[in-house]
């Protein structure tokens, strides 16, 4: 969909859906460059569908909205964060856009904007999904959900830049999901449709982020492409509207997570997630900076959480246990990390696994998620 020229394109929107989309276009587009057309939305009109696309030069989104009435079809480029604003500002249920050469006129019934842009000649090429063949296709509720138990460990500006990211790896028609900070490791697994029989990649987790927010909970598609450094992710919510966001891969080899896998655990208590969520949250209440982590104590039939703030005070808090294995064991984690994980499980209960209290812990919810955290030390 290619129109050599910013022509008198004019279409009257349905102003929520043109909010929720710059919505999500904003959330590509570059910060500060010095290359103005990064920081700018492609609006096209084709074919009955508005077209937005943006890129900050790594990270690329394309959406199609079909609740529009296209009169003219055209494109024009202009500052993404201005558009939107002007859009979230007005208070019509509709917005009429209307290019003429690098300005795009916005109007509502009580209000006229003419905002300033640039050649569409200018404006970046961005990779559509119809060019290339999928490697794999995913419900998109359950590509959410591998999301959402996985994209919160990844690490954030670390020296080991592979670990800046969630590691995708597909056997046959299983998808694994991987993301860990050195110091924990969230694994989620579900399953596919492939037409490759094995895939692995490091997706930035600005990616999956966005990615994530274009998922919605009843559903729809997501068509997979790793191609030449990207992955393409193709959307299909169902009743027109698609997005395609395309990611430079992040360089290097993710850690062996299999092998950080403790595989000899012989403690093992079944918990019920909310209880267990409120207690490690209230002993939170007691730590600080000098001393971050909770106690937990297994002894048969009840969880004993204690913690310690110097000149703040102390907490106390019991759980019970619904069953435990192995014989008694105090540990010690980072509370923040534990109540990270129980807000992501599905299910009512979790399983604690461990072994002693200076190796590393693990939570497991059904048979698809598996959580490693290491142990801190209070002395």
């Amino acid at each position: 969909m290619t129109v050599t020229q910013a022509i008198n394109i004019k279409a009257v929107c349905e102003r929520d859906a043109l909010v929720e989309a710059m919505a999500l276009i904003t959330g590509v587009v570059a910060g500060r460059t010095p290359t103005p057309a990064l920081q700018c939305v492609r609006i096209s009109g084709q074919d009955g569908q508005l077209t937005l696309a943006a890129t900050d030069g790594e990270i690329s989104l394309t959406l199609t909205i079909d609740r529009v009435d296209l009169e003219n079809s055209g494109e024009v480029l202009v500052p993404a964060d201005k558009f939107s604003q002007i859009a979230r500002s007005c208070d019509d249920t509709t917005l009429t856009v209307i290019g003429d050469g690098d300005m795009l006129n916005v109007r509502s019934s009580d209000s006229r904007f003419k905002v300033f842009g640039f050649p569409i000649s200018e404006a970046p090429e961005i990779l559509t999904f119809e060019e290339i063949e999928q490697d794999f296709s995913i419900d998109g509720a359950t590509f959410r959900g591998l999301m959402e138990r996985t994209v919160f460990a990844a690490a954030t500006d670390h020296s080991r830049y592979a670990i800046n990211g969630v590691h995708l790896d597909l056997h046959g028609s299983q998808l694994r999901l991987v993301a860990t900070n050195g110091h924990r490791l969230a694994l989620s697994m579900g399953p596919c449709d492939s037409n490759c029989e094995k895939a692995d990649c490091i997706v930035p987790t600005k990616a999956m982020t966005l990615l994530k927010r274009l998922l919605h909970d009843d559903g729809g598609t997501v068509s997979v492409k790793i191609d030449n450094g990207r992955i393409i992710f193709h959307v299909d919510n169902g009743a027109g509207c698609t997005s395609t966001l395309t990611s430079n891969l992040v360089e290097g080899t993710f850690p062996p997570f299999e092998d950080v896998i403790p595989k000899d655990l012989d403690r093992k208590a079944v918990v019920n997630k909310e209880a267990l969520h409120k207690a490690v949250r209230r002993a939170h209440l007691m730590t600080n900076e000098e001393s971050r982590g909770v106690r937990l104590i297994f002894d048969g039939t009840c969880l004993k959480i204690t913690s310690r703030a110097p000149e703040t005070g102390e907490a106390e808090i019991e759980v019970p246990i619904e069953s435990f294995t192995g014989d008694k064991l105090e540990i010690a984690f980072n509370p923040v990390y534990i109540m990270d994980a129980l807000k992501v499980v599905e299910g009512d209960d979790v399983t604690i696994e461990l072994k002693k209290s200076e190796k590393p812990g693990l939570i497991r919810s059904g048979n698809n998620f598996v959580y490693i955290i290491m142990p801190v030390s209070l002395n």
